[in-house]
C-alpha cells in the first residue's frame, strides 16, 4: 500500500532478530491501495508482508490479527502474524504499530471468470462459518455511523448530481438498518474488503487454484451479506460501466451456498445490500479525493467509478434466486 512512513533495513532487521528470522535479505515498499505502509520483506525465516498502520491504533489491531490468527488455524488460507517468544503479534516501529505477516503464493487475478468467483463465494462462507466461535468483537469501522459522518463532511464539496444521489442513498441505508429485516440479518467477523487484488491464484491459465486472502485491515462484525455484496460488487462487474455481470455473480452466489446457504431474507435483502457495499466504497474514494493525506507513494482511486456502481446498483436489482 501507500508508504506514508518510510522504513528502513535498520528497522527491518531489528524486527526479524525480535521474532527469530534471521538475516533480512531483501526490503521493498508496495505502491498499490491508501491506507497503511506496506513492505515486501525477505528474510532467511521466510518471505513477509511489513505493515505499519496510518490510521489503525493499538488498541484496535488486537482484532484484525487475532482474526487471521483463528482463521488460519481453521486452515482457510490468509496470512499467518509472525509471533515472537512472548506471543506478541503487534510491535512498534517509528511510533506506530506495525505487523510482520506471511507472505502467501501466487499472484492477482484481476480479470476473474466465473472459475475464479466459484472459489472465492466458496471460501467466503467457508470463512463466515469458521468465525462462529471467533470470541474478539469490534465494529466495522467503515459502518453506518461512519458513513453518516463522511457523508456530512463530504456534501459540501460534490456538484448537485453527486450530493442528490449520497442524500437520497443515505436516507435509504438508514431506513434500511432501522428495519426488522435488516437487524435479523446472520453477523459475524467479515473481511468486508474482499476485492479481486486482495486474493491471490496460482497454477496453469485456466487452471488456477485460490491460494489466499489477504488484507484483513477493514475487518469487523457485520452481517454476511454485507460481506458477499462487497465481493459481487468487484469479482462480478464490468469495470468500464459498473454494470453487473450476472454469469459470474451467479457462480459465486451458488458456490457461497455450497458452504453456507442464504436465508430466504438474505436472498431478499441482497440487491440493497449491494447498494450499501456500494455507498460505503464511494465515499471512501470520494474522501480520499477531497480529503487526501501526504504520502511518498499515494495513489488514491478514482471516486467515479463506484458512483458508476452505486447508479447500477440502484437502477437493476438483482436476485441470486
Amino acid at each position: 500500500m501507500a508508504v506514508f512512513t518510510p522504513v528502513g533495513e535498520a528497522d527491518a532487521q531489528a524486527l526479524l532478530s525480535r521474532l527469530g528470522l534471521g538475516a533480512l535479505q531483501g526490503l521493498k515498499g508496495i505502491q498499490a491501495g491508501i491506507e497503511n505502509s506496506n513492505f515486501f520483506v525477505d528474510a532467511e525465516g521466510g518471505r513477509f508482508v511489513l505493515t505499519v498502520f496510518e490510521r489503525l491504533t493499538h488498541d484496535q489491531l488486537p482484532f484484525y490479527l487475532g482474526l487471521m490468527q483463528h482463521l488460519a488455524r481453521k486452515g482457510l488460507p490468509v496470512p499467518a502474524p509472525a509471533v515472537d517468544a512472548q506471543g506478541n503479534t503487534l510491535f512498534s516501529l517509528h511510533g506506530k504499530p506495525a505487523a510482520l505477516v506471511s507472505r502467501l503464493n501466487g499472484g492477482h487475478q484481476l480479470a476473474p471468470d466465473v472459475f475464479h468467483c466459484e472459489q472465492l463465494g466458496q471460501t467466503l462462507a467457508r470463512m463466515h462459518r469458521a468465525v462462529s466461535d471467533f470470541a474478539l468483537h469490534q465494529p466495522n469501522l467503515r459502518g453506518l455511523p461512519w458513513r453518516q459522518a463522511t457523508a456530512s463532511a463530504l456534501l459540501p464539496k460534490l456538484s448537485a448530481d453527486e450530493a442528490e444521489l449520497l442524500r437520497d442513498e443515505m436516507h435509504f441505508q438508514l431506513e434500511l438498518a432501522a428495519s426488522g429485516s435488516h437487524q435479523e440479518l446472520p453477523t459475524g467477523a467479515v473481511h468486508a474488503d474482499l476485492f479481486r487484488d486482495n486474493a491471490m491464484f496460482e497454477g496453469l491459465p485456466g487452471r488456477e487454484q485460490l491460494s489466499g486472502v489477504f488484507d484483513f485491515y477493514f475487518a469487523g462484525v457485520d452481517t454476511f451479506l454485507f460481506d458477499l455484496a462487497v465481493c459481487l460488487n468487484d469479482w462480478c462487474i464490468d469495470l468500464p460501466t459498473g454494470r453487473l455481470e450476472e454469469a459470474r455473480a451467479s457462480a459465486l452466489v451458488a458456490a457461497y451456498e455450497t458452504e453456507r446457504p442464504l436465508s430466504a431474507t438474505e436472498h431478499r435483502l441482497l440487491p440493497a445490500l449491494m447498494r450499501a457495499a456500494a455507498l460505503r466504497f464511494w465515499l471512501s474514494r470520494l474522501d480520499d479525493w477531497h480529503r487526501p493525506r501526504e504520502a511518498e507513494l499515494l495513489k488514491p482511486h478514482d471516486p467515479r467509478h463506484f458512483e458508476r456502481v452505486l447508479r447500477q446498483r440502484r437502477a437493476l436489482a438483482w436476485h441470486a434466486l
